[in-house]
C-alpha cells in the first residue's frame, strides 16, 4: 500500500515537468502544467495498478495452492 502514494506522486512530478516545459517552449504554461499534472496522474494510476495486479496474483496462486492442497488431502 506504500507504493500508491509514490506511484501518482511520481506521475504528478513527471507530468508537471513535461508540462512545463512544454509550456515554455509554446508560450502558455497553465494549459500545459494542467494537461501535464493530468497526464501524470493518469500514469501514475496505471503504475498503482501494475504494482495492485501484481499483488492479486501472488493472491491468487496462494489461492491455488491452499485449494490444490486441500484436493491432495
Amino acid at each position: 500500500m506504500k507504493n500508491k502514494p509514490k506511484g501518482i506522486g511520481l506521475g504528478i512530478a513527471f507530468g508537471a515537468a513535461l508540462g512545463t516545459v512544454l509550456g515554455v517552449l509554446a508560450g502558455h504554461v497553465a494549459i500545459w502544467l494542467a494537461i501535464g499534472v493530468a497526464i501524470g496522474i493518469a500514469i501514475g494510476g496505471t503504475l498503482r495498478r501494475t504494482a495492485c495486479a501484481h499483488c492479486e496474483a501472488a493472491k491468487r496462486n496462494q489461492e491455488l495452492e491452499a485449494s490444490s492442497q486441500k484436493l491432495e488431502a
